[in-house]
């Protein structure tokens, strides 16, 4: 029934929106669960399939206006092996409530040379029958599920809440059906955001946070 709500709650944002009724949307991204004051900067170390790597995650100051909503914009840069292997721009806004909605990424995977081979899983709310979802919900509960994010064959990605761990913490689970039987844990700490994401099954990955700032 939640994940039914969640669902009906994309919905009726897009269609308000087509009305000029949408709720009041701002790319001040506040959600404890999932700040992104801007200067933040964020250095997660781990493994991409099998290999070192080291994941750098960039609050920018900027703002870009997705599908008429006011979005933060986040950069995101994963080395393997000391060589840039994927690149993404994601875009953020958080609604009166405080869910944080999830509105789209601009990725591409490189060669070891920096020439992109790729550009899968890019997508934009509002383009080609993109929708967005709901990325964090502002007040998480346990067995809460929802869908992050909507471009069919493209990025269909889903999460739900596995456990509150205290005041200060939230483990959920992550999943898509284009990839079956991979499911993925990430570890979120109020006032920082994510600081553990691993593979649990169908892969092995697995990024650790080993420096937080903002400036």
């Amino acid at each position: 029934m939640t994940r039914v709500i969640i669902l009906s709650l994309v919905t009726l944002a897009l269609a308000g929106a087509a009305h000029g009724a949408s709720p009041t949307f701002s790319a001040r991204v506040t959600n404890p669960w999932f700040p992104l004051a801007p200067g933040s900067r964020y250095i997660y170390t781990g493994i991409k399939d099998g290999q070192p790597s080291r994941d750098i995650v960039a609050v920018t100051h900027g703002t870009k206006t997705i599908a008429g909503k006011p979005c933060a914009i986040v950069q995101d840069r994963l080395f393997v092996r000391g060589k840039l292997a994927e690149r993404t721009t994601d875009w953020y806004t958080q609604d009166a409530q405080g869910n944080v909605w999830y509105y789209g990424e601009d990725t591409a995977t490189l060669d070891r040379r920096g020439r992109v081979t790729g550009t899968s899983g890019t997508w934009r709310a509002g383009v080609a029958g993109a929708q967005p979802g709901i990325y964090m919900p502002a007040h998480p509960h346990v067995g809460q599920t929802g869908r992050q994010e909507y471009y069919k064959g493209e990025a269909e990605d889903h999460f739900k809440v596995l456990s509150l761990l205290g005041a200060n913490a939230v483990l959920t689970q992550e999943w898509t059906p284009l990839a079956a039987g991979v499911i993925a844990h990430k570890l979120y700490v109020r006032g920082i955001g994510v600081v553990v994401e691993q593979t649990e099954r169908g892969g092995n990955e697995r990024n650790e946070l080993v420096s937080f700032s903002r400036s």
